[in-house]
C-alpha cells in the first residue's frame, strides 16, 4: 500500500489540519448517500473531506428520477485541483456513471500516492443503474488495480466476476475471482445473506482471511450504507491504520449507523452518520 501523501495524524487546537479525504463520487439530492454520505462520514470520523463530483443526481427516498453525468474534463479539473494543492492522505470512489469517467480517475488514481477505497456502484439502494454496462471491463481492468481495498456488496460481487454468493461458505471463492484484477485487499459484504447467516463480511489479501461479524438489525432504513462503510474506511486509513483495523473499525461505524437509520420522506430513509454524537449527548437530538 502506498504511503499516504501529505502529513498525517489528527488535529487539535491550534495543532494543524486533520488527515484528507477525497471522495470521487456521483451527488445525491436526498443527502443520504453519494458525495452527501461520503462528507458526513468524513466530519463524524475526524478527517477533512473534499470532493470530485463526476454526477448529478435527481435523487429521494423513493429512488433516482434522473442524473447527469459530468463530463471527464471537470473530473480531472476538480482532481487535480485538490491534490495538487491540499494533498490527500486517502482516496474513495463511489458512483464514476461511465468508461470515460472511470478511466479517467483510474489514470489520476494510479499517480497519487494514498490508499485508494473503491466502491463499486453499480446499482443504488433503489434499484437505479449508476454505472453503464459498458463501464464494466473498465472497472475490471483499470479501476480495480488501482485499489487498496474494493468493498462490494454480492449484487457487485457477482457483477464483476459472475460469482454468485449464496451463502458465508461461497465468500472466499468470489473474494478470490475479485483479487485476480489486481486490488490489494478484498471486502466482500454479506449484508444480503440470508438472515439466519448474520450480517458477516469477509476482508482478505488472499493471504490473511478476516471475517468480521455483526448481528443482522431489523431496520428499514439503510439507504447509504455502502458509501458509508467506504467513507468510513478511507478515513480510517487516512489516519494511518492498516487495512485490517481501518475496516474493522469502519464496520463498528456503520453498524451504529444502520441501527440509527431514520425515515424521510415516503420511501428508505438514510442511515444515521451522527448516531455517536447523540448517542453520547454530543450532537443535535433528532425530533420525532
Amino acid at each position: 500500500m502506498a504511503e499516504p501523501a501529505g502529513t498525517g495524524g489528527a488535529a487539535g487546537p491550534g495543532g494543524g489540519a486533520p488527515p484528507r479525504v477525497l471522495t470521487v463520487a456521483g451527488s445525491d439530492s436526498g443527502g443520504g448517500a453519494g458525495i452527501q454520505a461520503d462528507l458526513k462520514t468524513m466530519l463524524a470520523l475526524g478527517v477533512h473531506g473534499m470532493s470530485v463530483v463526476t454526477a448529478v443526481t435527481a435523487q429521494n427516498s423513493l429512488g433516482v428520477q434522473d442524473s447527469w453525468t459530468l463530463p471527464v474534463a471537470a473530473v480531472r479539473a476538480q482532481f487535480r485541483s485538490v491534490v495538487d494543492d491540499i494533498g490527500v492522505q486517502a482516496v474513495k470512489t463511489g458512483m464514476l456513471a461511465g468508461a470515460e469517467t472511470v478511466a479517467v480517475v483510474a489514470e489520476l488514481l494510479a499517480g497519487t500516492p494514498a490508499p485508494v477505497v473503491v466502491d463499486p456502484v453499480g446499482v443504488s439502494t433503489h434499484g437505479d443503474r449508476l454505472l453503464a454496462a459498458e463501464a464494466l471491463d473498465v472497472v475490471r481492468t483499470r479501476l480495480l488495480p488501482a485499489a487498496t481495498v474494493v468493498t462490494p456488496n454480492l449484487a457487485e460481487t457477482a457483477w464483476l466476476t459472475g460469482v454468485r454468493v449464496a451463502g458465508e461458505a461461497d465468500m472466499p471463492r468470489a473474494a478470490a475471482a475479485l483479487l485476480a484484477y489486481g486490488p490489494r485487499w478484498v471486502l466482500v459484504k454479506g449484508g444480503h445473506l440470508p438472515a439466519d447467516e448474520g450480517a458477516v463480511d469477509l476482508l482478505t489479501d488472499g493471504t490473511e482471511e478476516h471475517w468480521l461479524r455483526a448481528p443482522r438489525q431489523a431496520v428499514a432504513h439503510t439507504h447509504g450504507t455502502g458509501c458509508t462503510l467506504a467513507s468510513a474506511v478511507a478515513a480510517q486509513l487516512a489516519r494511518g491504520r492498516g487495512v485490517p483495523e481501518a475496516v474493522a473499525a469502519a464496520k463498528e461505524y456503520v453498524t451504529g449507523a444502520i441501527a440509527g437509520g431514520f425515515p424521510l420522506g415516503a420511501g428508505t430513509g438514510p442511515v444515521d452518520h451522527g448516531w455517536r454524537w447523540r448517542t453520547a449527548g454530543g450532537g443535535p437530538a433528532r425530533t420525532p
